[in-house]
């Protein structure tokens, strides 16, 4: 069985404060605490799926298995580059355990920045960020490698998705998309798609994604149930009742929860589980409080 996960988008320098409360424009605010941390969907993906991987390896030492040296990897295909804050989301992607593979490491310009505030009683986020609004050239095909059983594309390079898409298609390797929001390179993209975890602000109906050759829309939507979709059936599961500490990148905890589970699970179990996931990780308060408490089954 093949045992790694392939993650290719964005990657952000996240600063995050925590706040009693969201300020208001023209106000300013002492925060609670603050963390720095790297960012992105893909990223935030990627970290998830280490950290299911080490849960893996762990569970596999205590019961004897001896297989903890072979637990798949995340291995993250993004743009970073030279410039020194770049080096902020490397430390932290090493420390969590993502293969990381940069694809223009001599790229000068600063990676993309997330400014962060979190409030403290509910977790609720508001984000300000560039995202990947310049997206360099990179030579050659960063995506190939051994191994790979799932892929993840946020779309966020368009060159990058659209290169590991296609060449996931040749390999026979599944494809999730991480479809947050409606980014031009998804009409090239979309048919090259096996899910698609899509958003509840998602402007692309569940039945034009099959149209397009998606095989399985899902739909998140914070605290509601999640839905799902084939060309042949429908359904939806239910979200866990959680006292939320923190709900920044629960979405794409979730995704990386539904990559690292692919192949493992039938689809509503499969969904059950990155639920579970999601659950764990909005529970805690900063980016990377969950990583050592997500368990594996």
């Amino acid at each position: 069985m093949r045992r790694h996960v392939l993650l290719a988008g964005l990657c952000t320098v996240d600063v995050v404060q925590r706040v009693t409360e969201l300020p208001a424009p023209g106000e300013k605010v002492q925060s609670l605490s603050v963390d720095v941390a790297a960012g992105g969907p893909a990223t935030n993906a990627a970290v998830t799926v280490a950290a299911l991987n080490r849960a893996a390896a762990r569970s596999a030492s205590v019961e004897g298995g001896g297989v903890g040296a072979e637990a798949g990897r995340a291995r993250l295909v993004t743009i970073l580059g030279a410039h020194p804050l770049a080096d902020l989301a490397r430390a932290d992607l090493t420390a969590c355990g993502v293969d990381l593979v940069d694809a223009a490491p001599s790229f000068v310009d600063p990676p993309a920045l997330s400014a962060v505030a979190v409030r403290d009683r509910d977790g609720e986020r508001t984000v300000i960020s560039r995202n990947a609004a310049h997206s360099p050239d990179f030579p050659g095909t960063p995506w190939e490698t051994d191994d790979v059983r799932t892929v993840l594309v946020d779309g966020h390079h368009p060159r990058l998705a659209l290169g590991t898409a296609r060449w996931a298609r040749t390999q026979g390797i599944p494809v999730v998309l991480d479809a947050g929001s409606w980014k031009p390179v998804l009409d090239e993209l979309l048919p090259l798609v096996d899910i698609a975890a899509c958003s509840a602000q998602f402007p692309v109906p569940p039945l034009e994604l099959l149209a397009r050759g998606v095989s399985t829309v899902i739909t998140t939507a914070g605290p509601e149930p999640v839905r799902w979709r084939t060309a042949f059936a429908e359904g939806e599961v239910a979200v866990p009742v959680v006292n939320a500490r923190d709900t920044l990148g629960a979405g794409d905890v979730w995704h990386g929860a539904l990559a690292y589970g692919a192949g493992r699970f039938d689809l509503p179990e499969l969904i059950r589980y990155a639920n579970e996931v999601a659950a764990m990780r909005v529970r805690h308060a900063g980016p990377r409080a969950w990583v050592g408490k997500v368990g594996v089954r």
